[in-house]
């Protein structure tokens, strides 16, 4: 049985659900995945969500009017074949906007591709909103859905991220009580973006999510008003360029929009509805993680002297753009500086509301964790999140790579659903400044036309960068060049007008007990405890620091910000109910330090290059460490060589057998013999010799690099020219590695 609240502690339905519905919740939770469970995992908010609390906030931070009527609550609801009609009897609630499969929503049933689901509920409009228009808001809804007020069909809308609205105002009746209609069919298996979602989740895909799944909400406007508001932030013109869209094209149209600061205007412009704007800032104040600063912005909408409209919104400035470094690496900058990202693959579940974070506390919290645990990135894995969590991220200065949910694309009807989507994604969250960085691809899933639709992107929105595909199917266009790399850390190789990014990584996992979705777990590499997984994490991110000052690699994402059912490996549990690394030791794992390389590199380890050896797995004869021994029918292979998930080593060439020998030359100066030393991964034993004598010996194991002192003998055996390094490492359980190089140090560390 699964850690939770039993369902008489739930407190969700206050006592109007009825008690088929909870029948129905627990029957679900019986049979779901096959687990036997009553149960649920619960997070805290979920324990306190109840019908008259629920997602109560404005849900448009950047557009906001005063007078709004939120529709979240208790829906009747109704499953019914695809091909039939509107039921007569609804006798079953639903607690929207949780999905139908998630507990919160009082159901948790799927919906197959063969159902429709239907909602109904009952409304009241303000009588002072008499004389204009009404409009009817839904943040989400998965996947197609059709309206209906008082039988008055008011249209239909395709595609589950984005959101959209109505006019509702003629189907009115303004006396007595209004019905809403809503249905839903959402095949989720077929050909539609849908991200992770599943009808038969297991591994990395997850639970499908179907229907209202945001805020449903009502507002007044003039006949006449602000459509849409599009801001971007022009660092280098020291201004603001916006465009206020009104739902008219007269040229009598004029706006005003106002900067402020804390109630003080900072600067204002006035012109044309419909056409772009440049609001000056001077001295703009720039918006960074370390220094969040927003700018408040108010507009109004004037015909002549008339005010007809006017909106309260926000916007930050900051600038994203590639630069090369002191070194010659492209690199990501901000604001004209170079800010190494260092952020998690998050995807956005919840174990009680799937789809939908229980509130608006719980959508926060997430990113006020990984900002005291250090991070300044995420990367929004194939989901949109509702206009609230982007907000909490620029509030509270979280950079944003975000995906687009992928899908399958197979057809010409998926690929113009999916190039919808995205356009509607561009255009839906262009505001924010947090957000640095669209995704178009994720690991080839639905890929095609990469290069097409990488330049379309760039010219939707040239104020940010584009990552073509995301892991293993990079077509070389756009601005990154991602990595994936289980357990790593490794960087891409360095490109001339692309910034190398590690776009996942890590993985390792913790099952804590009592916070886990179900008795099947597992992660990219399980660990035994807290204490080893702060330490592989800490030493994974040494690398990842190692790889930005070295390499020139410019983000790493680490997978992932909290466990999602059965993938156990993120820094939080599914219920967000511990940290599985304290936070101090993540930030201080996640800001690196001072770095201080080699005065000079003789011969480059994994750290610091590339270096091709001779090597062997079978014993070699008795003088294959002397100068003139002849390896011409070795192997070659670059350093370092182990086996994969071996903690602390830049692997390169796989070695999984108990011994290898490997030999390579290198040059030397006449100055550089009386300070030379050896730089070392090994696992396990080892012995180096230089020249043919014995210049250090090793037992045990390390989990990084270290410096080590040349013994006396083979430093005498050295010479300006062409000198002649072997090694031999032998492995006796776990893990096995072995990368050596030659440096001279800046301090040395005494051989064993």
């Amino acid at each position: 049985m699964k850690n939770g609240a039993s369902p008489l502690r739930l407190r969700l339905w206050c006592g109007i659900f009825l008690i088929s519905s909870l029948l129905s919740l627990a029957h679900a939770n019986e049979t779901r995945f096959g687990r036997a469970v009553t149960e649920p995992l619960m997070t805290r908010w979920g324990l306190a969500v109840n019908p008259t609390n629920v997602w109560r906030e404005y849900p448009r931070p950047q557009l906001v009017r005063a007078e709004w009527q939120n529709l979240n609550g208790l829906w009747d609801y109704a499953i019914a074949s695809d091909t039939a009609g509107q039921p007569t009897n609804f006798t079953r609630k639903i607690l929207v906007p949780f999905p139908i499969e998630s507990a919160l929503s009082g159901v948790m049933t799927n919906l197959d591709e063969h159902s429709r689901l239907w909602y109904r509920r009952s409304f009241s409009v303000p009588k002072t909103w008499q004389g204009r228009r009404v409009r009817m808001h839904f943040g989400a809804v998965d996947w197609r859905c059709q309206v209906w007020v008082n039988g008055h069909d008011i249209g239909q809308h395709q595609g589950g991220y984005d959101a959209f609205s109505f006019d509702v105002t003629e189907a009115l009746q303004w006396e007595g009580a209004e019905q809403i209609s809503v249905n839903v069919t959402d095949p989720t298996e077929s050909d539609q973006p849908r991200g992770k979602q599943s009808r038969k989740p297991e591994g990395i895909f997850y639970t499908a999510n179907s229907g209202i799944w945001q805020t449903v909400w009502l507002e007044p406007v003039a006949a006449v008003s602000i459509d849409d508001l599009k801001t971007t932030p022009d660092v280098d013109a020291k201004a603001l360029r916006l465009r206020v869209a009104a739902n008219s094209f007269s040229e009598t149209l004029r706006v005003e929009a106002v900067a402020s600061v804390a109630g003080k205007e900072i600067a204002r412009v006035a012109g044309l509805a419909n056409v772009e704007l440049l609001l000056s800032l001077p001295s703009p104040h720039l918006w960074s993680p370390e220094d969040p600063f927003l700018y408040d912005l108010k507009v109004t909408l004037r015909d002549g002297d008339k005010v007809l409209d006017s909106v309260t919104s926000y916007f930050g400035m900051r600038k994203i753009s590639l630069r090369k470094d002191d070194q010659g690496f492209m690199q990501i900058a901000l604001n004209n500086q170079f800010v190494f990202q260092v952020g998690t693959l998050d995807q956005g579940y919840w174990p009680d509301g799937i789809y939908t974070a229980p509130s608006d506390e719980a959508l926060r919290s997430d990113i006020e964790f990984l900002k005291k645990a250090g991070f300044n990135l995420t990367r929004k894995h194939v989901k949109v999140e509702p206009d609230r969590w982007y907000y909490w991220c620029d509030k509270l200065g979280l950079l944003v790579w975000q995906d687009m949910p992928s899908g399958n694309n197979s057809t010409p009807a998926a690929r113009r659903d999916f190039e919808n989507e995205l356009h509607r994604m561009v255009d839906g969250l262009g505001n924010h400044p947090s957000l640095i960085v669209w995704v178009l691809f994720n690991e080839g899933w639905g890929q095609y036309d990469t290069e097409l639709l990488t330049e379309w992107l760039k010219k939707l929105d040239p104020s940010r960068l584009v990552d073509n595909a995301s892991g293993w199917t990079d077509m070389r266009v756009g601005d990154l060049i991602d990595m994936h790399n289980y357990p790593g850390p490794n960087t891409p190789p360095a490109e001339p007008r692309r910034a190398a990014v590690l776009g996942e990584t890590g993985g390792f996992g913790l099952q804590v007990t009592n916070h886990v979705w179900s008795s099947r777990y597992w992660g990219y590499v399980m660990l035994p405890d807290a204490q080893e997984l702060a330490t592989r994490y800490t030493q994974a991110l040494k690398q990842v620091w190692r790889l930005h000052n070295l390499r020139g690699l410019s983000a790493v994402v680490y997978t992932q910000t909290s466990d999602v059912e059965t993938e156990c490996d993120g820094l939080l549990t599914y219920d967000r109910a511990t940290a599985k690394i304290d936070p101090v030791i993540l930030s201080a794992a996640n800001r690196g330090g001072v770095f201080q390389p080699p005065q000079k590199i003789i011969l480059a380890d994994a750290l610091f290059g590339r270096s091709v050896w001779k090597f062997l797995t079978e014993k070699p004869e008795a003088n294959w460490c002397q100068t003139e021994f002849d390896v011409a029918a070795w192997k070659e292979g670059v350093g370092g060589f182990g086996s994969a998930g071996t903690p602390g080593i830049f692997m390169n060439t796989s070695w999984s057998n108990s011994d290898i020998w490997l030999r390579r030359e290198f040059m030397l100066e006449a100055d550089d013999i009386p300070k030379l030393a050896l730089q070392m991964f090994h696992d396990e034993e080892a012995e180096i010799f230089l020249n043919g004598v014995l210049a250090l010996k090793v037992s045990s194991f390390s989990t990084d690099y270290e410096d080590y002192e040349i013994s006396s003998e083979a430093k005498a055996a050295l010479h300006p020219g062409r000198n002649i390094i072997a090694v031999h490492c032998h492995q006796n359980s776990g893990g096995q590695g072995i990368d050596v190089g030659l440096i001279v140090p800046h301090i040395t560390k005494l051989s064993e």
